[in-house]
């Protein structure tokens, strides 16, 4: 009897440890499927590979894409025989961050990136059972943007003919209001010039987004790094730094200059970023540690991809080895040598500086709605943390001021607003003297949000020169 209860002990437990593997199996399924149903089935079918995405274009009209202020930047349009065709009211002006859609070709950009919201239909369900009986197709729902059409428009203004990219951020939000890139393209007329476009022989690369794709040698705006990494290395002496400017340094057989030959005689460390003093900064990149200046780097992103929401952007590349030569750390410390950024990735580090140190993630779009319901979805703020600490970021925007104040940046003194700022004229190719011209800062005003702006125009030259007055122009439209 004692034999027979052991069994049956034995075998309940068997059945109960079976019974305990299914259920367990059973509610990791269960959760797996609401996990996939409720957070990846959007991006799963959103895949340009996922043919679904088809499907809903035969029963859904492809949505809107809206400005923050209320524009179209993107619409279909239908004729008395039911053709379709998507329709972008201003043309080339939101070519790279708007993008294209077509049957042929695919799509780019936000109508790339939201593509499933914008042939999904949330109209009210009684006319969508209509819809059906009538075999008409719903209304798609629209994707709002953070995308400012003024402040875009004057991004566009401020390019000129340059090729190049602007963007423009809330360093408090990561709100982008403009991003720009030339030369540009008109989506209207993607499909029949699409040959011309991805020719060979077109050098222009047009669908490239230099704003978030575009890698260039970051020049003087690059100190932003250096100085930071100095004031790391030496937080209770850097006031003590001390050096002068010649017009030129030697060590061993590496020989460099200042830009243009400028001789900025005695300069600490402030005078040395606000003069953009390229000698002095060579003498700092030597003094570094390069295991140290490396992480400082990495901290700042470089050599790894950017927290952005939806954007395709570049991996920006900083390379500095303990066996790197003289020559190269000079180089590297002034921003030039191996290390490239994009427009984008600069923003990103000058608003954190404005921003006490925290990098807010940059996002475009703000909403998907209906016209029946309202929100669908809202997209909100997020933090990345802390880049630098606010005492770091605090020097720098001192240094950034006084860059305007009495800089290579004194084009935005004395504005309605206060300007802080570092320009760059980052060499490049073969040709001595060659440069693009940059200048990366924000403006200040207390009765309206702060802006962060990047500006690199492509062989204009001398960044205070020509960048410069490109972010007084954005600046003063937003405060005007």
């Amino acid at each position: 009897m004692q034999k027979s209860e052991k069994k049956n002990t034995s075998a309940n437990r068997e059945f109960a440890v079976i019974v305990y593997c299914f259920i367990g199996l059973f509610l990791c399924t269960m959760g797996y499927f609401a996990y996939f149903q409720f957070a990846k089935s959007e991006e799963f079918i959103n895949n340009s590979y996922n043919t679904r995405q088809e499907k809903f274009a035969e029963t859904v009209i492809r949505g809107n894409i809206v400005s923050a202020d209320g524009q179209i930047l993107a619409e279909t349009k239908t004729d008395e025989e039911g053709n379709e065709t998507r329709v972008y009211p201003y043309s080339n002006l939101f070519s790279h961050i708007v993008g294209y859609a077509t049957e042929k070709y695919g799509r780019s950009g936000i109508e790339s990136w939201m593509n499933f919201n914008l042939l999904r239909s949330n109209t009210f369900f009684l006319e969508k059972t209509m819809d059906k009986l009538t075999d008409e197709k719903s209304p798609g729902d629209n994707v709002i943007t953070t995308l400012d059409s003024s402040m875009q428009t004057a991004a566009y203004m401020a390019m000129g003919s340059y090729r190049g990219a602007i963007v423009v951020m809330e360093p408090a939000t990561g709100k982008i209001l403009a991003m720009v890139s030339k030369p540009d393209f008109d989506p209207n007329t993607i499909s029949e010039n699409w040959d011309w476009i991805v020719a060979d022989e077109n050098a222009e690369s047009l669908l490239v987004n230099r704003a978030s794709q575009g890698l260039y040698p970051p020049g003087s705006t690059f100190k932003i790094v250096t100085a930071l990494e100095y004031l790391r290395e030496h937080p209770d002496s850097y006031q003590e730094y001390a050096y002068h400017c010649s017009g030129s340094i030697q060590v061993e057989n590496s020989k460099l200059s200042c830009f243009s030959g400028e001789v900025h005689g005695d300069v600490d460390l402030r005078q040395s970023f606000v003069k953009s003093c390229n000698t002095s900064f060579a003498n700092i990149g030597l003094s570094l540690d390069r295991a140290r200046f490396g992480k400082t780097c990495r901290d700042l992103l470089f050599n790894q991809s950017l927290p952005v929401e939806k954007l395709d952007t570049s991996k920006s590349s900083f390379v500095l080895a303990e066996d790197s030569s003289t020559s190269e750390v000079m180089e590297s410390a002034i921003g030039q040598g191996k290390t490239l950024v994009t427009p984008l990735h600069m923003l990103m580090i000058v608003s954190a500086a404005a921003n006490d140190g925290a990098l807010m993630r940059p996002y475009v779009v703000d909403s998907v709605q209906s016209d029946a319901s309202g929100i669908v979805k809202q997209y909100q703020a997020s933090s990345y943390g802390n880049l630098m600490t606010k005492e770091e970021a605090r020097i720098l925007q001192e240094y950034m001021r006084e860059t305007v104040e009495s800089g290579t940046a004194s084009r935005l003194k004395g504005m309605s607003y206060q300007a802080y700022g570092k320009t760059g004229s980052a060499e490049f190719g073969t040709n001595k003297g060659d440069s693009h011209a940059w200048f990366v800062g924000y403006a200040h005003r207390e009765d309206k949000e702060d802006i962060a702006v990047a500006v690199i125009m492509e062989q204009a030259g001398i960044g205070s020169t020509y960048a410069v007055p490109a972010a007084k122009y954005i600046f003063d439209t937003y405060y005007q």
